[in-house]
């Protein structure tokens, strides 16, 4: 089931899952299936994977457009709260984030379209989160928006002390950012990509 999450081209995904004495077997991403039901064509060129301590605040990471980054994001092991931004200026929803619990054995994954922000705290003593990701990381493109902006207002876990990076810690705000030029422009991303329906 692919649903949407309420920003224009962020998406959560739930496969069937099945579930014999041996233990659990899924499809974790049909791309023909993410396309029918998002009008979106994902094209993997990179998967990462990252390993996390209870606290581990990583985000918001975006990269430029064009061209982008298109993520595919699950939580493979232990559990993280997940979390998009719609930094695109010029969006019906610039600034609205919507937030996702991945992991429990719930094998959701939530899907992103180039040019929205990404975050996550991670909320087990350990886990382990696999990006697919539709370009190669590129330093000189990649950028992020301080992850505890009062502006942007994300509500994280109160029982979580976050653990930053030095660059994530040093991020800017999403109005300095804004000011900055720093951010993808909503038409620019529809120039290049369009717009993707709006799931089910």
């Amino acid at each position: 089931m692919i649903e949407s999450l309420g920003i224009s081209g962020a998406f959560v995904l739930t496969p069937d899952v099945h579930r014999d004495r041996r233990g659990d077997f899924l499809e974790l991403l049909r791309s023909e299936e993410l396309s029918e039901h998002t009008g979106v064509r994902f094209r993997l060129e990179q998967a990462s994977c990252a390993t996390n301590v209870r606290g581990v605040l990583r985000g918001i990471h975006y990269a430029d457009v064009p061209p982008g980054q298109a993520k595919y994001v699950v939580c493979v092991s232990g559990t993280v709260l997940d979390v998009i931004v719609d930094l695109r200026t010029g969006s019906p929803t610039f600034g609205d984030w919507a937030s996702v619990r991945l992991g429990e054995g719930a094998y959701r994954g939530v899907f992103l379209r180039e040019g929205l922000g990404h975050a996550y705290v991670a909320l087990s003593e350990h886990s382990t989160m696999v990006y697919l990701c539709s370009q190669a990381y590129a330093p000189q493109r990649e950028h992020g928006v301080h992850p505890l902006d009062p502006e942007i207002g994300i509500t994280w876990p109160d029982d979580v002390e976050p653990i930053l990076s030095d660059k994530d810690a040093l991020a800017p705000g999403l109005r300095s950012a804004r000011q900055q030029g720093l951010l993808p422009e909503y038409r620019t991303c529809l120039r290049h990509y369009g717009e993707p329906t709006a799931g089910r």
